[in-house]
Parts: structure tokens; sequence; C-alpha cells
């Protein structure tokens, strides 16, 4: 055996190992994370921006600490009793790397899973209410009047290249889910991240927060505002009609959705002449290849469902004849409310 096969086999070998699901751990213990509260500057302390009115500004460095705990998704995540209980929510602690239940925490202690719907589409991925608009500084949870997956990154500190600060910012983000674009502000300290789902940029602006990449800077992450772009406005806007129209069809029933093609199949078929024998032919040969065995059963559950909504509607409603206006026709001389 040559040393390339052997090479080759001791690569493939642990591919056959099957992933096991483990109980979440404990990140950290009762009181071992320090608790530092803000200190006062103000006499009222603003709960929107968490921090005391007149004080210094929320984005000032100074005010700043890094973060004492970071969560590592390999080691971390793990079954707890929202497994069991059916809470579709992840863990704001777990997001930090700072949660003291590890299995036996109420939420999920994994990455918010994109195919998944949450119960609450006015809730983020924590299970906290979303506002009708930002804060000031874009800060917070975040408005449900626009679904955002783009995340400010600031401070960080450029040691090369702008392809080299990008390739920095994508290992450390990419933990937190599947990233669609990165842009980086070269000389500005500034990078864009944005995630294919917005479940996971909420959990990433969580994870990163007052963090540190390569270099001992603390992180400023925060929603990024509307690209004004029209071109990425427009890819947006086309996004969401995606989404709403697979969403559409998914709870769509099959058989009303493959009657309705049927008919449209055999709406197509009837603009032949009648006169040209060929083409009646035709006309017949494709009628008989779209009405097959399936196509009419569906048609009979679409007309079995525009029969009972139709008497539905007939019952619900009294039938009303107005008298015809003058000068004109009215509904009852066009017969409209007869059951035929």
């Amino acid at each position: 055996m040559s040393a390339v096969e052997s090479e080759t086999q001791v690569v493939a070998a642990p591919a056959k190992k099957t992933k096991q699901v483990k109980p979440a751990r404990k990140q950290v213990k009762p009181g071992e994370v320090e608790k530092k509260e803000a200190p006062q500057t103000g006499k009222e302390y603003n709960i929107w921006y968490n921090k005391w009115a007149g004080g210094d500004r929320e984005d000032s460095y100074s005010n700043k600490t890094k973060s004492q705990t970071r969560c590592n998704i390999k080691r971390d995540a793990g079954l707890t009793r929202a497994n069991t209980t059916g809470v579709k929510y992840c863990c704001l602690f777990f997001a930090r790397g700072c949660c003291p239940y590890g299995w036996e925490c109420e939420y999920q202690h994994v990455l918010p899973d994109a195919s998944i719907t949450l119960p609450d589409t006015s809730k983020d991925c924590f299970a906290r209410d979303k506002f009708a608009d930002y804060r000031d500084d874009m800060g917070g949870v975040g408005s449900f009047q626009r679904q955002n997956r783009t995340l400010y990154i600031g401070r960080i500190k450029e040691t090369g290249t702008g392809v080299e600060t990008e390739e920095v910012v994508r290992r450390h983000f990419k933990e937190w889910g599947e990233i669609e674009k990165i842009r980086v502000l070269q000389y500005r300290s500034v990078a864009f991240v944005t995630y294919v789902s917005e479940m996971n940029a909420q959990f990433a602006k969580e994870a990163m927060s007052c963090q540190s990449m390569d270099n001992d800077e603390i992180l400023n992450v925060r929603w990024a505002t509307e690209d004004p772009n029209p071109t990425s406005k427009v890819s947006e806007k086309r996004r969401l009609e995606d989404m709403g129209r697979e969403a559409i069809q998914a709870k769509m029933d099959p058989r009303i959705i493959d009657a309705m093609r049927s008919m449209r199949a055999l709406e197509d078929g009837i603009g032949l002449d009648a006169d040209d024998e060929d083409l009646e032919d035709e006309r017949g040969a494709k009628r008989q290849r779209i009405l097959s065995s399936d196509a009419m059963e569906g048609l009979k559950y679409f007309a079995e469902i525009r029969k009972q909504n139709g008497l539905g509607l007939a019952t619900a409603q009294p039938k009303v004849t107005a008298p015809p206006p003058t000068g004109g026709l009215g509904l009852g001389d066009y017969a409209s409310d007869d059951d035929d």
C-alpha cells in the first residue's frame, strides 16, 4: 500500500462517525459572572437606551467594557428542557455565553433554525418584543416593520488590507449562521455583515456585542440602516415577495393547485379554430392528455370546494332585489340574484 493510499484512508475514516446529540453544558457557575452596573451620570435612568439621561453618549468608547464571556457553539450547544416542552426560542444568556442552567434551561441552546417559523413574528429569536421603530443608535431588539438581516460592526482594528479584514470578520461571524455578504469600509474601522436569515442576525448581534476578534478591540454591534441603493431595494423587495409566495404555496392544498393548473391548461386549448379539422383533432388530443385521472379528481375536488363556498355565501346573505335605476338596467334585470 502506498503512502498516498494510507493518507486517504486516514482522512476518510472520521466521516463514518455519527454525530451524537449531548445535553447542553453549563457555561458558567451561578454568581461567577460579575454584574457591573453603569455608573450614574444623571438623575434619571432611560430604560430605552439603558443609560442615565444627561450622561455620556451610549456609544462612547470610555463606557464600553469587554464582555466577560463568549459563546462557543461547538462546545456549548446541546439539548435542554425546551426540546421536550416545544419552546422554539433561543436562550439570550446562552448567546452571550453566560447561561448557568445548561440542560435545565427552559430555552434552546442551539442556533436558531431558519426553516422553522416562530409562533409570534412580533418577537425576535429570544422571545423579546420588537418595536415599531429602531432606536436612534440602532441598538436594542429592533423593529417589526422591516426585516433586517444586516449588522453594523464598528471599532474594528484593521491590521492589513480590506481583503484581510474581511477574512477576519467572516471567520468570527460565520459561527452564528450562513453569511450572504460582507462589506468592509477600509480605513473607517467599519464592516457590514448580512446573514441569510434574520434570526441568525439577531443571534449574532447578541453573541458578538462587546467582543473582540483577532485584536484587543471592543466591537460595537448595531443594526444597519436601510441600504439606499435602488438596486438593493428592488432585490430585497423581490426576495420578500418570493418568500411570501413560497409560504402561501406551502400552506395550500396540493389538489387545489393541480386542479387550477388543469383548468388553465384547458383554457389554453379552447382557443383553437373549430373549422380546421387538423386543429380540432389536435385540440382533442391535447385535452385527452390533460384530462388524466388525477386531473379529473382535482377538478371535482375544486368544484366541490367552490360549491360549498357558494352555498355558504348564499345562506349567510339574504337575497335582495334592488329596483332598476332610472334610465338603465339594474342587477335584477341581469338575473344576478338567481342561484344559476
